[in-house]
This record gives C-alpha cells, sequence and structure tokens, in this order.
C-alpha cells in the first residue's frame, strides 16, 4: 500500500526546510509554505540558493500569529511581524511573473541584507496577492504563493533509491525540496499519475517538475558537489527537450489536512 511518508515546509523560499508529521492543505499548496520570500533590494528579483547557498543556513519558526522568527549561525534571532495586506506593498518578480506584495520591513531587511552581503527586502504573499498558475497546465483561478511554479511537488520514496543507486551513494531527498514523500510505489511511478488522493484530499498532477543546479547543493552544508551530482546522472535518463525532469508538480482540489502515514490512492 502507498502512503505518505514524510512532508516537508519551506516557510521561507530557499531557506531551511519544516519535517512535519501534520500539514494544513490551502488553495495554494502547504499552509506556510513559501509564503515569505527574498529578493533583491533594488530589481525586487527574487532570490534563491541557485545564487546565495548560504540562504540555506537561514532558519524559520512560524508563529501561530503566522509571524516568523529567523535565526542563523552568528546572528541574534529576530521576530518579523506579519504585514497586512496592503502594507508597503512592493514590486517584485518571480520568473516572469512581477506582481505586488507586502514587504517586512526594514529591521528584516537589514538582518537578511548582513547575512548575505547583499542588499535584499524580505516580502510577504497573502492568498488574495498570489499569482495564477500557468494556465496550460491549471485552470484560471489556480494560485501559488512563492513556490517557482506550483503549490506542491510530490517525490516517491522509489525514484530517489534508483537515482541513489544509479549515482552510487545515498541522496538526501531535501536536495529536491519535495512537499510530499510517498513510499511504496515503483520507482518513477508519479510520472503516469493524473490524480491521486491523500486522505480527504484530491490533487491534480499538473507535470514534472523541471530540475537545476539546486539539487547539487547540500542541503544540510551549502557546498555544491563538485561532480555535480545527481543533476549529471539525471541528464543521462531523464532529460527531455533540454529539460531535467525529476518529481511531479500539483494542484489540490481541497483543502483539510494531511498526516504522515495517510494512504495515497491514484484515482487516474
Amino acid at each position: 500500500m502507498m502512503q505518505l511518508s514524510a512532508l516537508y515546509r519551506y516557510p521561507l523560499k530557499s531557506a531551511r526546510y519544516e519535517s512535519l508529521q501534520r500539514a494544513g492543505v490551502d488553495a495554494l499548496g502547504l499552509v506556510g509554505d513559501r509564503r515569505w520570500m527574498l529578493v533583491d533590494a533594488g530589481s525586487g528579483r527574487f532570490l534563491t540558493q541557485r545564487l546565495l547557498p548560504q540562504m540555506g543556513r537561514i532558519a524559520v519558526q512560524v508563529h501561530a500569529d503566522d509571524s516568523l522568527t529567523l535565526t542563523a549561525p552568528g546572528q541574534a534571532a529576530l521576530h518579523v511581524p506579519l504585514p497586512g495586506e496592503d502594507q508597503d506593498l512592493r514590486g517584485i518578480t518571480v520568473w516572469s511573473d512581477s506582481f505586488r506584495v507586502p514587504d517586512a520591513g526594514d529591521a528584516a531587511a537589514a538582518w537578511t541584507s548582513a547575512l548575505l552581503g547583499r542588499a535584499c527586502r524580505l516580502v510577504h504573499v497573502p492568498e488574495s496577492r498570489a499569482r495564477q498558475v500557468d494556465t496550460g497546465y491549471a485552470q484560471p483561478g489556480d494560485k501559488v504563493a512563492f513556490a517557482d511554479g506550483f503549490p506542491l511537488l510530490l517525490i516517491s520514496q522509489g525514484s530517489l533509491d534508483d537515482l541513489s543507486a544509479r549515482v552510487g551513494r545515498p541522496l538526501e531527498m531535501l536536495r529536491f525540496r519535495p512537499n510530499l514523500v510517498v513510499q511504496g510505489s515503483a520507482a518513477y511511478a508519479e510520472d503516469g499519475w493524473k490524480r491521486i488522493r491523500i486522505g480527504g484530499i484530491e490533487f491534480d498532477v499538473a507535470k514534472g517538475c523541471s530540475r537545476c543546479v539546486l539539487t547539487t547543493i547540500d542541503p544540510f552544508t551549502g557546498e555544491r558537489t563538485a561532480d555535480r551530482e545527481p543533476l549529471t546522472t539525471l541528464k543521462t535518463y531523464r532529460e527531455r527537450e533540454g529539460d531535467v525532469y525529476f518529481g511531479q508538480n500539483l494542484l489540490p482540489r481541497g483543502s483539510g489536512e494531511l498526516r504522515v502515514g495517510m494512504p495515497v490512492e491514484v484515482l487516474e
């Protein structure tokens, strides 16, 4: 029987993960997932570990009022209140999408800029300001927060185990930053799924997830692998039309709660 074996949330895009035993699901994916992001202070363009691997040093604690506490080695912890939906709006860009979202203030900007060595701003996206998912793979009205393109990412443990065997060493699932990990399926079985149900929530499987250099960064040390693995191996058998795919992007078709251990059912 297939089951949900792990749940991961990333409150601040490209910062450290949270491993959860249960998580709420809303229209934007896991509640609290990638609702915060760092952007370049001048251009408003989003910042990630692709450019700044040291972002992986930032740990985030989310509080009941949706405020944050940021911590990192060598810096005092900082509490960041949740800005209002229309407070200090800042124009930002995520890939080709430009939109306006609330800025978290000067204290958060100073803290993150000092850590990263460049001028940046911390921003938040409320559901009312989330962006439309690519309608080539989603319905009008499907929204995403600050994730690259889709609300959720699923990877099967079987797929990671197969990739690890090909690379010749165990690989950390967190290199791929999934939200949902499924155990009990064959390797790459998720490639053929169109709709699934986990607990009482249904999800559409939108498209495969194209991978980048971020997968070559150790999720615990922030160091890039000298041999560019696992991207090098993935290119030998998971490349299509110039992109390398691993994992599947999902769209939630309902809300509720997910718990580790829930059964996973393929509907189509």
